[in-house]
């Protein structure tokens, strides 16, 4: 067991995505503690994992559960509570995206990792899908050059699971229906964060947001519930369609973030874009689209030296392929969000039993994270831009017990 890395999940609906992946990894990970407030739910786990303890009460499993971590993948308007308990606690801590709502409370959240020198580590499962990996993996080695712009977006039609059968809001419709600004952030920033070094080598300075009219909601609510439904009165809903976050970075770097939930439209798991000196890449736009390179050095020019044609990133993947996706393709491949599912579990379990710093630690959650109370700013004021804070990054010293 000195090698094993003993897990709870918190949150039997989203951390479900993970069976397979715990099963995969059992030779560094062991599943002893579920929790959930549905007892079915408990017991649902407790078939598929004979002899784990089963919860439906957090702070319970947190005084009798025997484990040494735990994924939190809860409503998000817990994220942090739950956090801040585990840690004072002992445990390793493994979140869903994003990590808090406030500003005061990231800050508290950095310097109780920072104090308890337990691992942190925030889902975010998009950073590591096959193309954004490769493109990491370029950045990582230059071949974009100084980056000058990045653009991420998370569309994504969220409008039936806002609303349970009868019409009243799920925790997602009652979470967002009040506030305006960029509420999700972290699908879109991340992987653009980790290809500019967010919190490494650049920092994110300021941000304006703006969002649309709630054109697309209204309509659903009205063929769906009628027009007699109180989420169309007026001032109900504040939340907009589409929300546009921009982003001025130290290096002079410029981020656009797109977060739809309510558009009427195909699901688009990756949507990005970076502009570097010497290159650029365009995520697939639709379905069968190729993601798309140019790189300087390895693509055609014209003579007066503009860009020619573009490559499929595809071409350079005996060259350019992550590393990790080159030793674990077969596994990683067959997991949800891209492989992220797979990649995340490994890394936070890998990151406690080696005593180091996970791939998205507190400090890069806490950027990417205080996107939503900055943006809510802005938007209130009117969209002026917003001083982004800063969470200085420290040598923390990991401990396993």
């Amino acid at each position: 067991m000195d090698n094993i890395v003993r897990l709870a999940v918190a949150g039997g609906n989203r951390g479900g995505a993970f069976n397979d992946t715990l099963k995969l990894l059992q030779d560094k990970v062991k599943l002893t503690c579920i929790c959930d407030v549905n007892a079915d739910k408990v017991r649902e786990w407790q078939d598929n994992f004979p002899g784990i303890k089963g919860f439906t009460d957090y702070d319970e499993m947190l005084r009798q559960g025997d484990f040494d971590a735990v994924f939190i993948a809860t409503p998000i308007k817990l994220h942090f509570s739950q956090t801040i308990k585990a840690l004072e606690a002992g445990k390793h801590v493994l979140c869903e995206v994003y990590a808090a709502d406030t500003l005061q409370q990231l800050s508290l959240l950095v310097e109780t990792v920072e104090r308890t020198g337990k691992v942190y580590m925030m889902a975010e499962n998009y950073v590591y899908s096959r193309e954004n990996m490769m493109i990491y993996n370029m950045t990582q080695q230059g071949l974009f050059g100084p980056i000058t712009f990045a653009e991420g977006a998370y569309i994504h039609d969220c409008r039936p699971i806002r609303f349970n059968a009868d019409g009243t809001l799920t925790w997602r419709g009652e979470q967002i229906k009040n506030e305006r600004g960029n509420t999700y952030p972290t699908h879109s920033l991340g992987p653009v964060a980790k290809w500019m070094g967010i919190t490494e080598t650049d920092t994110m300075l300021r941000s304006s947001t703006f969002c649309s009219q709630n054109a697309s909601i209204r309509n659903y609510i009205r063929k769906k519930f009628g027009d007699g439904h109180p989420a169309l009165a007026d001032g109900f809903w504040a939340y907009g369609d589409v929300t546009i976050t921009t982003i001025e970075c130290a290096s002079g770097a410029l981020i656009v973030l797109r977060f739809d939930g309510d558009s009427y439209r195909p699901h688009n798991m990756t949507w990005y874009q970076l502009q570097g000196v010497n290159g650029c890449y365009l995520s697939p736009r639709g379905w069968g689209d190729d993601p798309l390179i140019w790189l300087d050095g390895k693509s055609s020019l014209n003579d007066d030296l503009t860009a020619k044609d573009w490559n499929k990133l595809w071409d350079f993947t005996d060259e350019l392929e992550h590393p990790l996706w080159k030793a674990s393709l077969k596994d990683a491949e067959k997991f949800g969000h891209g492989g992220g599912d797979y990649f995340i579990l490994d890394e936070f379990v890998s990151s406690i039993l080696e005593e180091r710093r996970p791939f998205i630690d507190v400090y890069e959650a806490a950027a990417w994270s205080s996107i939503v109370p900055v943006s809510l700013e802005s938007v209130q004021r009117g969209g002026i831009p917003i001083d982004i804070p800063q969470f200085p990054r420290k040598e923390i010293c990991y401990r396993r017990g």
